[in-house]
This record gives structure tokens, sequence and C-alpha cells, in this order.
């Protein structure tokens, strides 16, 4: 008995959610709050912020390495101690005794270190600092892109929403319809003109339609809950299309494929990276020139500075050999080089394969949608013309219930032309927008 009422409880479900509150809401203010909410859009926001702190990072191929310290030490060395004499500039006659030089006692040092580490000529890290520059760049127009494809898939869940709504609309209308022409039928059949196989008819009429209406209101809330997570919303009610379902506007002229697209230049940045990575590692073989200075300040207490120096100087390093590493990894990049540009030519053919069938499916969905509108005056004539001689008696229950189930068939088929058509207009777009 519990397992029948549970049941029974979500049978009813979708009729208990859509009776709550119903919240009115516009396209322009669904695409407002997703592109300003959305988390999809945040992700790839910081995936932008980090390849910007990337290359950030290769500053250092220009800027100085600058650090401080401060040491403390006690020792009873003998070349330590005495060259921590000399640094704190304390040396005597007396301590060069052999005695003294020999056996030292305990000597305290405190030294304060600033250090510059300045590169002069680091030819691969200016390579590596292009890449760095062509992934932030292409990490922009990717997030571009993704705002693009948000607009694509916002545009989609509210034409659900719409194509759910009108389904709930036609469907209440049938329902309507169909208890009409059940009370007709009661009444006839109570005056002997039908049979109760036709009035039993006419209530399986009325309940087929009944669960069509529980699915369609099923549809609205799943539809009205996938807006909310396109917007990042925690939402208590039901959303409700101010903007109707029509028919789009036509294309203003033949939309083609254009490499200026941000996705195909996102991976032409990429491809760039990793050329410009190849070409830093074929550089790694040249040798490196830093400059380098020192100012130090010594004392036997603590943060203090009797004594002070300065070092500066160049140095020229030429890593000669790493067990073939550098030729491995110079291998891998040229590898990874001609890779994104093979990926680079593929994507462009499968881009305009996409395009090419998008025109398609927009063509095909426009011929469709001429269609059900002619099937729809169809289906919604023969109807008015079956009502009427039902209402006369001159007609028969299973004629008018086919029509009637034929004119709301025909016309869930035309909103949901409508939807394809937009939804491949819009898509088409998407593919064709620089």
């Amino acid at each position: 008995m519990k397992i029948n009422k549970f049941f029974l409880f979500l049978g009813f479900l979708p009729a208990l959610v859509f009776a709550q509150e119903t919240i009115p809401i516009s396209k322009a203010e669904v695409l407002e709050k997703v592109s300003t909410q959305n988390n999809q859009l945040k992700i790839g926001e910081q995936q932008v912020l980090a390849a910007k702190g990337d290359y950030n990072q290769t500053n250092a191929v220009f800027l100085p390495n600058i650090t401080a310290s401060h040491t403390g030490m006690a020792t009873t060395n003998p070349l330590m101690a005495f060259g921590i004499k000399l640094n704190q500039e304390i040396v005597t006659q007396a301590d060069f005794d052999p005695n003294m030089l020999n056996n030292p006692s305990q000597i305290q040092m405190f030294a304060t270190k600033f250090e510059v580490q300045q590169p002069l000529i680091n030819v691969d890290g200016i390579f590596q600092r292009k890449a760095a520059k062509a992934k932030w760049n292409a990490t922009q127009l990717q997030l571009a892109r993704t705002g693009d494809y948000m607009v694509l898939e916002t545009e989609k869940a509210y034409m659900q929403l719409q194509l759910a709504y009108k389904s709930v609309t036609v469907l209440e209308t049938a329902l309507n319809a169909a208890n009409e022409n059940l009370r007709l039928a009661d009444n006839s059949f109570k005056q002997g003109y039908l049979q109760q196989s036709d009035v039993l008819a006419v209530k399986v009429r009325v309940t087929e339609v009944e669960n069509q209406l529980q699915y369609a209101k099923s549809n609205v809330i799943n539809a009205s809950e996938y807006l909310a997570v396109l917007m990042n919303e925690a939402v208590s009610g039901v959303f409700k299309p101010t903007d109707s379902l029509r028919v789009a506007t036509e294309l203003s002229s033949a939309e083609t494929f254009s490499n200026s697209r941000a996705d195909i230049q996102a991976m032409e940045f990429a491809a760039e990276a990793y050329k410009q990575n190849y070409k830093a590692d074929k550089l790694t073989f040249l040798p490196r020139l830093n400059a380098f200075g020192s100012y130090e300040l010594y004392d036997d207490e603590i943060f203090q500075a009797g004594a002070n120096g300065y070092l500066f100087g160049a140095a020229l390093t030429w890593n000669l050999f790493e067990g073939s590493k550098r030729f491995g990894k110079t291998q891998k990049s040229k590898a990874e080089f001609n890779k994104a540009n093979l990926e680079l030519e593929q994507y462009k053919a499968e881009s305009q394969l996409e395009v090419n069938k998008a025109k398609r499916m927009y063509q095909d969905a426009k011929n469709n949608l001429t269609l059900t509108e002619l099937a729809l005056e169809q289906s919604k004539e023969a109807l008015r013309i079956r009502t009427n001689r039902f209402k006369e008696g001159l007609e028969r229950t299973t004629d008018l219930l086919s029509a009637e189930t034929q004119y709301s068939q025909k016309q869930l088929e035309y909103y949901s032309t409508v939807f394809q058509h937009n939804y491949a207009l819009a898509y088409l777009r998407f593919l064709t927008e620089e």
C-alpha cells in the first residue's frame, strides 16, 4: 500500500512542482546573467589569468634577480676564522702568530648580503617568452569562443523552454476539447445514439492527453532548471519565457566559413606557441651571458655593519653536453610543433564540413517548416468540419477522435519544427561568425 502511494506521489510530482511560483524572464535577461555568472566562463577567465601569469614569469629574461640574506655563524676552523676577521676588518699583528693561526678561538660572524643577477644574453629565454605570449593569446580567444558557445547554448535552452510551454498550451487546449467531446459522448450515450465502446474510446483519449500534458509540464521544469544552471542561480520557482516562440529572422547573406573565427585563431596561436618552444629548445645550445654583483656587510654582532665589501662581474656559461637530453627535448618539441600544424589543418577541414552540414540542416528545417505549416492548416480545418458534423450526429466518434489527435500532433510538430529551424539558424551563425 505504501509503495502504491509512493508511485502515485511520483506521478503527481510534475504537477506539484509546476504549481510553484512562475518567474517571467526574457531571453535578454538570461543572456546577460549567463555572460556575468556562468561558471564555465569564470573557469575560462581563470585559465586566461593563469596563462598571463606564465607570460609574466618570462619577464625574468630581462629583469634582474635581487636577493637579500642575513647569516649568523660561529667557528674555530682556522681558515674560516682568519677569513672572518679579514671580512670584519679586525685583523691585527697578533693574529699572524702561528699558534693563533693554527688554534684560533671561537669567532662569531653576522653577514648581511645583497645579491643581484642580471641576464644579458639569453636567446632561448626570449623565444620561450614569445611562446608564453602566444599561449596567452590562445586562451583569450578560447574564452571568446566559449562565450559564443554559451550564447548558442543559452538560446537553445531558452527555445526549449518556449517549446515546452507551447506544448503545455496545445495539450491543455486538446484536453479541454477532449473533455467536451466526452461530455457530448455521454449525452449521446444516454440518448441512445452512441454505444458504450464509443464513450470508452473518448475516455481513453482524455487519459492519453492528460499523460502527454504531464510529460510536457515535466519538460518545462527540466528546461527551467537547465536555464538556472547556465545562469548559476538557485531558483525556487519555474521560469516562464516572456518572448514567444516564433520563426527567427532569415539569414541576411550567405554565411561562409572564416579563418578569422576565434577558435581557429586560438589554434593558430597554439601552433605558434609550439613553434617558439621548438626554436627555444634549438637555441639552448648557445652560451648564456649573465652579470652578477653583491654587496656584503659584516660584524660580530647581529644586524650590525662594522665592515663591508662588494663584488661584481659577468659569467659566460656554455653547457656543451647533457647526455643527449637536449637533443631529445628538441626532437620532442619539433614533433609537437608538426602535430599542432596538422591538428590545425584537420580542425579547419572539419569546421568547413560542419558548416556545410549546418547549411543543409538549416535548409531542411526551412523546407520542413513550410510543410508543417500546410499540414497544420489542413488538420485544423478537418477538425472543424468533423466537430460540427459530430455535434449534428453525422460523424462517428472514432473519426472525431482521429481528427482531434491529428490536429494536436500537427500543432506539436509545427512548434517543434520552429524550434529546429531557429536552432539550425543559430547554429549556422555560430559556425560562421568571426
